[in-house]
This record gives structure tokens, C-alpha cells and sequence, in this order.
């Protein structure tokens, strides 16, 4: 009876596991693909002659997506390195402060403030509201405004105000009769509690950052400042302008043509953040766990 019981264990991981490769090779495919368009010769690409891996490996592609100035990449990733990481930090930085504030029973306050950030999070006055303001504050092509308008968001400080209420008041009530303020409080007993919640939503944050298009669109105006969001999208949709239409080029006897260059620049632009993504993967279910239920 054991016997048959392990052996159908045994099929069922094994069965299992097929499922979680064939789920995993779906989602990758996609990317993978990318890459080796990026990869292939122009000229056995246009024939569609590449189904998935490479025709004539080069890495050309992505050398003349840097060096070719209309692009503009180096700049938009730049760009979007500095909002990303100083972002990042403050948001994280505001929201956990303020979560902690709002956790605090002491805080007589905390109910109807709470109430006051879900109602910002349930109604959107709309764009030209948003724009209004954002103009009086001098954001309109102003760097501040992928940083300072982001620095909360209502979802992820909820899910910190709810973790931090899951920390044991005792902890607290110690720390007070030892003599701690509440700074103290903070920084050397709750902030090193909350190394999961906060790999959590900070990964949240900057994968919001980097992906922001909207925002940088309507208010970053100067070249200088674009990110590479909007570089991408220069370069993937509007190439069929006469500016800046796609002619096949040859680099070092590599044929170059539209499908490469746009694939290059498709990759570029996804990389940084997929490369986060394995760091502070095992952060996620626990983060979002421990910050959804209190207990």
C-alpha cells in the first residue's frame, strides 16, 4: 500500500514538474526570440528564414542601436537608471515612514488619514487636473516628476501598514522602557524586521518606474530628459516617419534591416529589470503574504 502510494507521488511530481518547464519555456519563448532576431543576419531574417534560434549569429544590432545618435539610447537608459534607483529610494523611503506612522494605535489620526490615501487611490481627477497641477508645482519638464508624484502608492503602503501591524506591540513597550524614541524605534527594531516587505514593494516601485511611459510622455519634453520608454517607442512605432525610417545597412559585412534593430532595441530596454528580478524573487510571496493579512 506504501508502494503505490509513493509511486503516485511520484507520477504526480513528475507530471508537475513537466507542467511548471512547459509553463516556463511559454514564458520565456518570447524574449528568447527577441534576442535572436536581434541576433540574426538581416538577410536570412527577411526571407523568414528565422523561427527561433539565430540565422548567422552577430551582436551588430546592438552596437549601431548605441553608437547611431538619432536613437538616443545611452541617454534614455541613463535617464532611466537615475529615476529608477533615486525613485526607488524614496518611495520606499515616504511609504515606509508614513505606514509606520499609520500603524502606530497611538496615533489618534491614522483611521481617517488612512481613509483620506484610499480615497486618492479610488478617484482619479484625470489628465488635464493632473497637469494643471503638476505645472504650478513646475514639474513639466522636470525630472522631479518621475520621482516626488510616485514617492506613494496607496496599494503598497497599505500592504507595509498592514505588515508592520502584524509586529508584536511587546516589541514596542520594550523598546520604550529601554529608553528608545520613536526614531530609534524605527531604524533599530522595525526597519530590520522588514527586509522582506520592502525588497517587495521596492521591486514593485522601480519596475513601475522603469516601465512608466505615460508620465514622462506628457511631461518630459526635452530630449535630455526621455526615457527609454519613449526611446523605444521612437525606434519600434514611429519608424515609418520620413525622419526616421529604417533602411538596411550593412556593418561589417552583417546586413542589418528594421526587424533587427527594433528587436535590439526591444531587448536593451527590458534586460535591466528582468536581471532584478532573480535577486528578490524569493521576497515576493512572503512580502505580499505577511503584508496582506494581518497576524
Amino acid at each position: 500500500m506504501k508502494i503505490r502510494k509513493k509511486r503516485k507521488f511520484q507520477l504526480f511530481d513528475c507530471v508537475n514538474n513537466t507542467i511548471l518547464v512547459l509553463v516556463s519555456l511559454v514564458c520565456v519563448y518570447p524574449f528568447l526570440y527577441v534576442f535572436f532576431v536581434a541576433c540574426s543576419d538581416g538577410a536570412p531574417l527577411a526571407l523568414g528564414q528565422v523561427t527561433f534560434l539565430p540565422k548567422g549569429f552577430q551582436l551588430r544590432s546592438f552596437e549601431y542601436i548605441f553608437q547611431n545618435p538619432r536613437f538616443n539610447v545611452g541617454s534614455g537608459l541613463l535617464n532611466s537608471f537615475l529615476y529608477t534607483i533615486v525613485g526607488t529610494v524614496a518611495a520606499l523611503l515616504v511609504t515606509y515612514v508614513t505606514a509606520f506612522v499609520l500603524s502606530r494605535k497611538r496615533f489618534v489620526h491614522r483611521h481617517w488619514m488612512m481613509k483620506l490615501f484610499i480615497i486618492t487611490w479610488v478617484f482619479d481627477a484625470g489628465i488635464i487636473p493632473q497637469y494643471i497641477i503638476y505645472n504650478m508645482f513646475g514639474f513639466v519638464d522636470n525630472p522631479w516628476v518621475m520621482i516626488i508624484p510616485g514617492a506613494i502608492n496607496t496599494q503598497f503602503l497599505i500592504i507595509a501598514r498592514t505588515f508592520l501591524l502584524g509586529i508584536p506591540d511587546e516589541l514596542e513597550e520594550a523598546a520604550f522602557i529601554d529608553g528608545a524614541n520613536d526614531l530609534q524605534l524605527l531604524w533599530r527594531i522595525y526597519l530590520p524586521l522588514s527586509t522582506t516587505i520592502l525588497a517587495t514593494i521596492g521591486t514593485f516601485y522601480a519596475v513601475a518606474t522603469w516601465n512608466q511611459y505615460l508620465i514622462p510622455q506628457i511631461y518630459l519634453k526635452s530630449n535630455d530628459l526621455k526615457t527609454i520608454q519613449q526611446v523605444l517607442k521612437n525606434v519600434v512605432i514611429t519608424s515609418g516617419s520620413s525622419d526616421t525610417t529604417f533602411r538596411n545597412v550593412v556593418v561589417d559585412g552583417v546586413t542589418l534591416n528594421q526587424h533587427n534593430l527594433k528587436s535590439a532595441a526591444i531587448f536593451i530596454t527590458i534586460l535591466p529589470i528582468v536581471c532584478v528580478y532573480p535577486f528578490v524573487q524569493k521576497y515576493f510571496k512572503k512580502g505580499i503574504l505577511l503584508g496582506s493579512v494581518k497576524g
